[in-house]
């Protein structure tokens, strides 16, 4: 058995990992999921949270993604960020325009399931931020 897998970030602005992973832990959408070598194939949708990734140099390393795909196999773990940065890149500014986007959109919401998906979207947002940004 393997001991490490391949574990990519990848976002539409740039590649920010691309390193052999003992272990990912990734905010699915049904839930936080650990992923470690030879993990059964998985596809998942990501939700707003941090991304904690330990390195087979022992690094630790921590991003914060706002949705997403995660695809994962036995031998590695791609993630499809619609937006990631690192945990230190990340300030009020980025937080306050994403929560302002999406309260725009929820104004504009037609139906009931998708105002529902956005009050989701905005109480993951106000989680993430209260837990990285603190008052």
């Amino acid at each position: 058995m393997a001991d490490t897998f391949n574990f990519e970030l990848v976002s539409p602005e740039r590649l920010l990992v691309s390193a052999e992973a003992v272990s990912v832990v990734i905010p699915g959408s049904e839930g936080e999921m650990t992923v470690l070598p030879q993990h059964a194939p998985v596809m998942t949708t990501l939700r707003p949270g941090i991304v904690s990734v330990e390195l087979s140099t022992g690094e630790k390393q921590d991003f914060v993604v706002f949705g997403g795909f995660a695809d994962i196999l036995p031998t590695g773990c791609t993630l499809l960020a619609e937006a990631a940065f690192a945990v230190n890149d990340l300030d009020r500014d980025e937080f306050a325009r994403r929560v302002e986007a999406a309260r725009a959109d929820r104004e504009k919401a037609s139906g009931d399931e998708e105002v529902m998906k956005l009050d989701e979207y905005l109480n993951q947002l106000t989680t993430l931020q209260g837990a990285i940004l603190p008052a």
